[in-house]
């Protein structure tokens, strides 16, 4: 198998590849984008008690950042759109599991 990338949006940075598996017969579309910098500013910004704090205290909180590919995950696997208000419990329970705590950008628990 030899992946080959079929697009990249500059926009998103979400490149689309093709990869097709002789051995099954099987046509394998995939999305990649590289998330470090969003992922070690969300970690900065989850160490940082007086950014969270000062946050509620001006009536806002900064309780996560979702990098494109995680949305767009959410949407095909749960069909969970995070810019959709009624579906905002189903993105914090997605938000607070263990393996995404690493969108958060608090060390702090909203219930929602």
């Amino acid at each position: 198998m030899t992946k080959r990338v079929i697009d990249y949006d500059p926009w998103s940075g979400i490149t689309t590849t093709f990869d097709f598996d002789h051995s099954s017969n099987t046509t394998i579309i995939g999305s990649e984008q590289n998330v470090d910098s969003l992922l070690e500013l969300n970690k900065s910004l989850a160490n940082n008690e007086d950014y969270s704090k000062k946050g509620i205290k001006d009536c806002w909180w900064h309780y996560a950042s979702y990098p494109s590919i995680i949305i767009e995950k959410w949407m095909r696997e749960y069909g969970v759109n995070v810019f959709n208000k009624d579906h905002q419990k189903k993105v914090l329970e997605l938000t607070n599991r263990p393996e995404y705590r690493y969108l958060k950008t608090t060390t702090k628990m909203h219930r929602g």
